[in-house]
């Protein structure tokens, strides 16, 4: 009962039982957000390494790596075609107009140096081709031609009658290695031969090179 003929009125403030429950359910969807943020950050991370790798990989075993040129003979023609069948005095000379070839499979130029190209039949030599020195560009084939000077004055007569005598074509083969560097990105260099390993037949008749083939 309130002095003086006035009456109070005492109220209470509600208190919502459920607020503090909430803020922890909104303080964990908060922790869980950042933690799928960090994951998939981490996932974007790891991703990126390992691109990074396949690329320094495919880099390291494809481009970085050095691989042997192959020299190679390609083609000839002839003049002042000459032959004897005899079979105790076989002989035969002719200029070869000859194509080599040196195919560069690298990233990086390859620069070779001066040679030679013997020519044998069996074992004996029947001519030689001087090879200038050159360049052949990344991934590509250098093609040029040289002179070769072809006669059986070292063959015995009747060793090449007796060839003759079977079939009319002079087997050959040619032999050589050109010496070189393959230079990567401008600034490695590394050195590289490679050798020529070419069998072929010399058609008398028709008077053409066959059968040409390289290792």
């Amino acid at each position: 009962m309130a002095e003086n003929g006035e009456q109070k009125v005492y109220g209470s403030a509600t208190v919502n039982p459920y607020g503090r429950v909430d803020e922890e359910v909104a303080s964990l969807a908060q922790k869980d957000e950042r933690r799928k943020k960090r994951m998939k950050c981490f996932a974007y991370v790891a991703a990126f390494a390992v691109f990074q790798t396949a690329v320094i990989l495919v880099f390291a075993l494809v481009v970085m790596k050095v691989r042997t040129p192959k020299f190679r003979v390609r083609s000839a023609a002839f003049e002042d075609f000459q032959v004897s069948t005899l079979t105790t005095n076989a002989s035969f000379s002719t200029s070869m107009i000859t194509e080599l070839s040196a195919k560069n499979p690298n990233f990086g130029s390859y620069k070779y140096q001066d040679s030679t190209v013997n020519f044998f039949y069996q074992n004996y030599k029947v001519g030689e081709a001087v090879v200038p020195k050159g360049k052949a560009n990344f991934r590509s084939t250098k093609k040029f031609t040289v002179s070769v000077d072809l006669n059986s004055a070292n063959v015995p007569g009747n060793v090449l009658g007796s060839e003759l005598s079977q079939h009319a074509w002079i087997p050959l083969t040619s032999r050589a290695t050109l010496k070189g560097k393959v230079t990567l990105m401008l600034m490695f260099k590394k050195n590289k031969s490679t050798s020529m390993d070419c069998t072929m037949n010399l058609n008398t008749s028709s008077r053409q090179l066959q059968e040409l083939s390289c290792k």
